[in-house]
């Protein structure tokens, strides 16, 4: 196997290990809330408890990497990562599980993007795709193995083992990263921006933290809203300090480069929408129909098994269509797909329930695989870490965002039916609008040139594709 591609799949260890832990737990949701005597809805705050961390943190992992060495970092992030899920599993209260996703984030917060750094720097950009599909597919094991999984020990033993199977994951990364890795550094490395790191982390914080807030009396309505207005205030003052300094933690230059803005503004709307089904399907299968974690988790894990299966296929459906034909397309189907779950019913076949995550998770792989690859179209290895970083944060926030807009929708519909308890019907109508989200990201791609992304597929200008229809 050449270097590059072991080199996948060691950094997929990691991969596999975040997204495993994040499917289990949002399939144990229902269960975690009630043992902690808590609302469901509430009980989001343990995911965006995580995904907030990994916003303030992620941008400073390609500095840290580029002066500490890549892997060294790596397998340093391993091993907090893999506390903190100790942590999580050792919970008594919700504070407690909050208190420790937060630690257990700082270690995803270098974990993910710095071992995507690592393979970037490993590869040849025209072996790109096909190096993320070697990362991706035993990556994507994760959401395959812990919907079922998550269940099966939830509903037959207890939900603290979840986290606690992280353990020997994390060990045998850090010993494969050791072995294998090579620890990857830049000879010059700028000054760290402390003062943007401040404005970007707490103006993110606040943000997502503020929209998670909305609902639910867990704070003062006008409370939520100066925090919310505070947030965009220090962001704003981020945006001057970053045009005003070239070494800004996260550099918005880079989103004058067409493929990079069109990767990360296009794939956060579209990841909003994506980023609120871990929520909402579960607690749809297990409070509004009645199905035991288990049950539901050997339904929902078929959305990873349609992305493994368009791993396979993705490479050849960018080379043949483009990624501004592929993006736009799929951004519509995938949408689709998403509103087509609002129609499940308690008495909907669930072998009709699997089918649909099963084509949904299909086509949403391949929007992810063109996204991540998109992105770095046009970034230079200098840039490279700063690109990781950004495009990280995107990414992150799209998640948490993605859970906050899910429980207002949530939220709304019940007021609107004047609903005091969660009723299938208020999560079914919450799918549509996350979907209509998702769809917007369309207006983002269709400003993409027809050939941007061509020097990753590798396909043919499109001169020489008609001479070759020709002959």
């Amino acid at each position: 196997m050449r270097p590059s591609m072991l080199t996948a799949l060691i950094v997929a260890t990691a991969l596999f290990m975040e997204n495993m832990d994040g499917t289990v737990i949002s399939t144990s949701l229902p269960a975690i809330a009630h043992d902690l005597n808590q609302d469901p809805i509430v009980l989001k705050l343990a995911l965006t408890s995580y995904m907030l961390t990994l916003a303030v943190f992620i941008p400073a992992s390609g500095w840290i990497a580029d002066r500490f060495g890549a892997r060294t970092v790596f397998c340093s992030a391993i091993v907090v990562f893999t506390l903190g899920s100790i942590l999580c599993g050792a919970s008594t209260s919700l504070e407690t599980l909050i208190a420790a996703r937060v630690f257990q984030g700082l270690g995803g917060a270098m974990m993910v993007p710095v071992g995507r750094l690592v393979l970037l720097r490993s590869v040849e950009k025209s072996d790109l795709v096909d190096a993320l599909a070697y990362l991706t597919v035993p990556a994507l094991l994760g959401p395959v193995a812990g919907p079922p999984l998550g269940g099966f020990i939830t509903t037959y033993f207890h939900w603290r083992w979840i986290f606690w199977i992280n353990v020997p994951i994390g060990l045998l990364g850090v010993a494969l990263s050791l072995r294998y890795v090579a620890n990857l550094r830049e000879e010059v490395v700028p000054r760290f921006d402390f003062k943007g790191f401040v404005l970007s982390g707490v103006g993110l914080l606040g943000l997502i933290s503020g929209l998670s807030l909305i609902g639910r009396g867990m704070a003062p309505g006008l409370e939520v809203a100066a925090q919310i207005a505070v947030s965009l205030v220090l962001l704003g003052l981020y945006v001057r300090h970053a045009g005003l300094n070239e070494d800004a933690i996260l550099d918005l230059r880079l989103l004058k480069i067409p493929t990079f803005f069109a990767g990360v503004a296009g794939g956060l709307i579209f990841r909003i929408g994506i980023g609120a089904l871990p929520f909402l399907l579960p607690l749809l299968l297990q409070i509004g129909f009645g199905l035991t974690p288990f049950e539901s988790g050997s339904m929902t894990f078929a959305t990873a098994l349609g992305a493994m299966a368009m791993k396979f296929t993705a490479s050849t459906a960018l080379r043949r269509f483009g990624f501004r034909r592929t993006l736009i397309v799929n951004a519509a189907v995938s949408g689709l797909f998403m509103a087509s779950y609002a129609l499940f019913t308690a008495g909907t076949p669930h072998w009709l329930i699997f089918l649909a995550l099963l084509a949904g998770g299909f086509f949403r792989s391949l929007e992810f695989t063109a996204l991540n690859a998109l992105s770095y179209a046009d970034i230079d290895p200098p840039r490279m870490s700063r690109a990781t970083s950004f495009a990280s944060v995107a990414q992150q926030m799209s998640g948490a965002i993605g859970v906050a807009v899910a429980a207002v929708c949530i939220q709304l519909i019940q007021v609107g039916f004047g609903d005091a308890t969660l009723h299938s019907r208020d999560l079914s109508l919450s799918f549509v609008a996350v979907a209509v989200v998702s769809s917007l990201s369309m207006l983002v791609f269709i400003r993409l040139k027809p050939e941007a992304g061509d020097s990753l597929a590798a396909r043919a200008p499109a001169s020489e594709e008609a001479t070759a229809a020709a002959e």
